[in-house]
């Protein structure tokens, strides 16, 4: 290896050192309670050296939602490549987005908190963490196409505006409020099966044919749908 090959490999090591300190700060903190002097002594560096390779803190920051898209995004493509109809593709993709949530949570919320107006369009993370989740959007999209071309969900629907109703859905049921958890959990459910509900009460808005209304989320377990079953 020459000596430009080992200083890049040596400078994308000291970089990713910088993001795995910043990211632990920031999954034990909010984005106000982090300061670039905490990032520099996590990493035991001077905050000079962490400034050569991240403008200021909210680059830190958008870097790691941005890992956090990329993890999402592999878990839609997994669905994607599945070998089965558009339909169970639609399905699988949300269980990805919630399963996402629940081995992610941290991730999930700098997601959600880096779309506020808090942050600047300006950063060079923006563009890609926008690429990122359109990408999530899009194969969602795709999904849906390929269950409209084979037969398992309606003809009548809008592969884009339906990717897009979904995908707001499941971004805003999975950062919802505690205080409506608490509604909910109040009334006598669990979180976990208005989750589950979720899922009953899209699957015959979308699904074709005269069984749509009598299909059934066990249906769907042969291929590997499992949210926690509600007792």
């Amino acid at each position: 290896m020459g000596i430009s090959e080992r200083r890049q490999r040596e400078k994308e090591q000291r970089r990713t050192e910088i993001l795995d300190a910043a990211e632990r700060l920031f999954f034990s903190r909010s984005y106000e309670q982090v300061s670039m002097d905490e990032i520099a002594c996590e990493v035991e560096l001077n905050k000079a050296t962490i400034y050569l390779y991240f403008k200021n803190k909210e680059a830190l920051y958008a870097s790691i939602v941005l890992r956090g898209v990329e993890i999402l995004k592999e878990k839609y493509s997994e669905c994607m490549n599945k070998q089965v109809s558009g339909i169970v593709k639609v399905i699988l993709m949300g269980q990805a987005y919630y399963t996402f949530s629940q081995e992610y949570p941290d991730y999930l919320r700098m997601i959600h908190f880096y779309g506020s107006e808090r942050f600047s369009k300006e950063n060079p993370c923006t563009a890609d963490i926008g690429k990122g989740y359109g990408a999530c959007r899009m194969i969602l999209r795709d999904a849906i196409q390929e269950g409209i071309d084979d037969g398992t969900i309606r003809g009548d629907i809008d592969p884009f505006l339906t990717s897009m109703y979904l995908m707001i859905s499941f971004m805003n049921i999975l950062s919802m409020e505690q205080k409506w958890k608490q509604v909910i959990v109040g009334e006598g459910f669990s979180f976990e099966q208005f989750c589950q509900d979720f899922f009953r009460f899209i699957l015959p808005s979308i699904a074709s044919g005269e069984s749509a209304h009598i299909m059934n989320l066990k249906d769907f377990e042969q291929f590997g749908f499992n949210l926690p079953r509600i007792m």
